[in-house]
């Protein structure tokens, strides 16, 4: 009988053993790795091609106005019109102008007179100097008012603002008229500092205008300025177009494509680069030894399908096409061909 106890007593033992290890066995969860799809990095000449935008501007631009405040008497155009180089525009108040007119012809008649008496004698050199200096006064004075009689304009083009009516007085705080020349136009932008030895005068550049459906016109650029901005590190530059039939106007959105040759450079597919969540920073997953690491990257251009890589990638590292939902830094994935 003891022997028939001790016997069940082991087989029960060996039962719950047995039951355990099967319910532990079937508890254990199997490590599934991501599965990942990597492309091989390379390089090649890529076409360094910028666009840059900014808003056109006059060739030149002038304020009409004149020295001193007086009553406007007439403005002889209108906003829209087109003017040539010394045409008039605006006359003022011309009552100084008619008496220093008087004034000028009589010191004329006497400076005249006082030179006859000095040649037969009949006057010192004192008083033919002090006719003269007069009638010179006068006529320095004349001009002066002329200037500010008739204000011609400075340069060919078009009349862009008018502040005033005639017979309004002019209190020297806005221009009367404004006059743009409009061709050519001319657009500052602002580039790196790394294309600073690439650009030079006279460099052909292409221009959009967004309000002419995309136009394209053909520009160059006029001025390079000398010193690069410490806090944007940039530089400033003019790019003008002749515009000779005026269809650009001051004022449009332009967009001027730059071409600075060609670089060799890190080419990767755009679905290895991911955004990371919360900045604008990107990043990629390079593969290596069954893990993948997290890189930030600094992009260039989109071609196409791909990105260019400025920084961040060597040639022949692999890099993460398919799957990066799922991974994080040093994770081990699973390569999938």
């Amino acid at each position: 009988m003891k022997n028939y106890k001790f016997l069940v007593l082991f087989i029960l033992s060996v039962a719950i053993v047995a039951c355990s290890k099967k319910q532990d066995a079937s508890t254990t969860t199997v490590e599934v790795k991501p599965k990942v799809k990597v492309a091989v990095v390379d390089s090649r000449e890529v076409a360094q091609s910028k666009e840059f935008t900014a808003t056109v501007e006059p060739d030149v631009k002038n304020n009409i106005a004149p020295s001193s405040p007086g009553r406007i008497r007439k403005i002889m155009v209108e906003v829209g019109d087109r003017v040539a180089k010394g045409q008039k525009l605006v006359q003022m108040d011309n009552v100084s102008y008619v008496n220093s007119e008087v004034q000028v012809e009589n010191l004329r008649r006497i400076y005249k007179r006082v030179l006859g008496l000095f040649e037969v004698g009949g006057a010192s050199q004192q008083e033919l100097d002090n006719a003269k200096l007069q009638l010179e006064v006068a006529e320095t004075n004349i001009r002066n008012l002329n200037e500010n009689t008739f204000l011609l304009s400075p340069i060919s083009g078009i009349v862009s603002a008018r502040n005033y009516d005639e017979g309004d007085m002019y209190s020297g705080q806005n221009p009367v008229l404004t006059v743009m020349q409009i061709a050519p136009v001319k657009i500052k932008i602002f580039i790196s500092e790394s294309y600073y030895n690439k650009v030079k005068t006279g460099m052909p550049v292409e221009v959009k205008i967004d309000l002419l459906d995309g136009e394209t016109f053909n520009g160059k650029v006029s001025l390079i300025y000398p010193t690069i901005d410490e806090r944007t590190r940039t530089f400033g530059l003019e790019v003008k177009i002749a515009n000779a039939n005026s269809k650009i106007r001051p004022g449009m959105f332009a967009r001027v494509g730059m071409n600075f040759g060609k670089m060799k450079n890190i080419v990767v597919p755009d679905k290895a680069v991911v955004k990371q969540t919360g900045s604008a920073e990107r990043f990629v997953y390079i593969y290596t030894d069954g893990k993948v690491q997290i890189r930030k990257v600094e992009l260039g251009q989109r071609l196409g399908a791909e990105y260019e890589l400025l920084a961040g990638v060597q040639v022949g590292e692999q890099v993460v096409v398919s799957g990066q939902s799922k991974l994080g830094d040093d994770v081990a994935v699973e390569l999938v061909k």
